[in-house]
């Protein structure tokens, strides 16, 4: 006998044994409930009823019933087991997306000249410095947050709204494996992003300019694991087209995680091309069309891995020509020797060029991709930072800062050594603004202007700092000459009145009028100090000291 019964809206006519031979093949590890099934058939078939003329067909319904049932019972077990059991991974995903990142938001350009200490040379990042058309900078908003903004070619984005609405669809993203885009501006023609800023260099510094010890192959895959995963999440949000992936749009965060730069997510123009690296490693659909395409990001990810498995940055053509010939001496870096099995290796070496074929539609996704490279996962349980030889940790870099006396000073907060290192210096470090002064001083209201700046440093000589504070006020506010010096000084007068804010204010204004004076970053280490940022402040040492260590190098003293 045959019954009809139905699941998931589709009627199959099945004898009673295939239905549960089938059943039991799709829900063996859930034999209970199937056994719970058939215990609830065999009590209604020893049930003496008698159902009249079409016996048979209800006999069936009840059947059909009992089934439907039974399988309504067990996908409910099933979607409740998923959600027991996938909800935890679910809930820390989502934390991770969001924690410790700000929502997207729009940021005047004033604030941004200030972050960047008015774009200066000594702050850009990218990878082709000032000869690049989009030059990205490092820099820190009023908030002390480090960010990374990029300023694109004033003719890349005339229309205002078009810019605004891609860079708000990008800033919805929020993920650890992202540079996340924090926000955008948009004053008059000037058009800018700001992301989370990453301080540990990009993987073509480490992979191909190494300097301590090269990249190690546990550290290697973790970077293509990471890259695939952040593929896949902006693939799932809608966002999986990726312009330029290459070796310099990875990152490394604080931890030496490595992340995806979110400025890939949007064109460097409105009408740009999605690729700007050497024509030898670009998607061959690319070059046919002109478009980018997910496909076309799968391409670029196998070229990555060929630069992670050779630790050169080799043609794709080249690569898969020695592939072919199994080659793999040729295609691996020399420096893992005795670091991987020839089985791991070879893994990867089919995984690239499964991404490099030539018919986008024969690429792998990016969600296999993760798939693939999970299980090759090698000390998982080492920090990214251990593996990549990175010192870690708040004491012991510190310990590695080589801190000049005023640098000694604002660590130890000894205000008052401050005091005697700045009179001591005097306006030594205002480079140029003394001829300017003195070419200046004939006018009336100049000389006034130096005289408030003369009665400042007396009140500043004689700890007279409330005087000195409002003497340089004068000064400032004239704003026909700057002087680094007269804000370090009202920086300093701020924190003797218990004014650390304030303080904090001069020491970057003070820093945007002179970008390389370390004494700005030191000052403002011991304002962040004062305000109970400490995280902040040991920053602003490090970069105090960097400063430091290149003037060195630059003048020999």
């Amino acid at each position: 006998m045959k019954v009809r019964w139905n699941c998931n809206n589709n009627k199959k006519a099945v004898g009673v044994e295939t239905e549960r031979r089938l059943i039991t093949l799709l829900i063996s590890p859930h034999h209970d409930l199937l056994n719970g099934a058939a215990e609830d058939e065999r009590r209604i078939q020893r049930r003496p009823l008698d159902f009249g003329s079409g016996n048979v067909e209800r006999i069936a319904s009840v059947r059909v019933l009992t089934f439907d049932f039974s399988i309504r019972r067990l996908k409910s077990t099933l979607l409740f087991e998923s959600t027991v059991l996938e909800s935890p991974d679910a809930a820390e995903n989502e934390e991770s997306e969001v924690d410790g990142v700000p929502a997207f938001q729009e940021y005047s350009f004033d604030q941004l000249r200030i972050a960047t200490a008015g774009f200066a040379a000594e702050n850009i990042v990218s990878e082709h410095g000032e000869k690049a058309p989009n030059i990205v900078y490092k820099g820190k908003l009023e908030n002390q947050r480090r960010v990374a903004v990029k300023r694109f070619n004033r003719s890349a984005w005339p229309d205002r709204q078009q810019f605004l609405e891609e860079a708000r669809s990008v800033g919805q993203l929020r993920n650890n494996r992202l540079a996340n885009l924090l926000g955008c501006c948009c004053d008059g023609d000037e058009r800018l992003l700001i992301a989370e800023y990453m301080p540990n260099d990009t993987l073509a510094k480490h992979l191909f300019h190494w300097e301590a010890q090269p990249m190690k192959w546990p550290m290697r895959l973790r970077v293509a694991l990471h890259l695939s995963q952040a593929l896949e999440y902006c693939t799932s949000k809608g966002r999986a087209l990726y312009h330029d992936l290459n070796a310099y749009r990875i990152l490394f965060d604080d931890d030496c995680d490595p992340r995806l730069s979110c400025f890939g997510l949007m064109k460097n123009s409105r009408d740009g091309k999605s690729y700007s690296t050497n024509l030898a490693f670009t998607p061959p659909e690319y070059l046919r069309t002109g478009r980018v395409t997910p496909e076309s990001v799968i391409y670029s990810f196998g070229t990555l891995l060929l630069d992670l498995l050779s630790g050169k940055h080799i043609p794709p053509s080249h690569a898969l020509d020695l592939i072919r010939d199994r080659n793999f001496l040729m295609l691996t870096d020399s420096c893992l020797e005795g670091q991987f099995s020839n089985d791991d290796g070879t893994k990867l070496v089919r995984l690239a060029s499964c991404c490099l074929q030539y018919e986008p539609r024969e690429r792998p996704s990016a969600k296999s991709l993760v798939a693939s490279l999970t299980p090759l996962q090698k000390e998982t349980d080492v920090p990214s930072y251990e593996l990549m030889g990175v010192t870690h940790g708040a004491a012991s870099s510190l310990e590695q800062l080589s801190l000049s006396p005023l640098g000694d000073a604002c660590l130890r907060m000894d205000l008052t050594a401050i005091h005697e290192i700045l009179e001591k210096v005097g306006y030594k470090d205002d480079e140029g603004t003394a001829n300017e002064l003195s070419f200046q001083m004939w006018t009336d209201q100049m000389q006034e202007t130096l005289n408030s700046k003369k009665k400042g440093d007396a009140a500043f000589r004689h700890k007279d700092f409330r005087a000195a504070i409002e003497c340089y006020t004068q000064f400032i506010e004239v704003g026909t000459m700057v002087s680094p010096t007269v804000f370090a000084r009202r920086c300093l007068s701020n924190l003797m009145c218990d004014m650390p804010q304030q303080a904090l204010n001069d020491a970057v204004q003070a820093q945007v009028v002179s970008p390389v004076w370390p004494t700005a970053s030191y000052l403002q280490s011991a304002a962040l100090l004062t305000l109970g940022m400490e995280t902040e402040a040991r920053e602003a040492l490090k970069d105090g000291s960097s400063l430091e260590a290149r003037k060195t190098s630059t003048t020999g003293h």
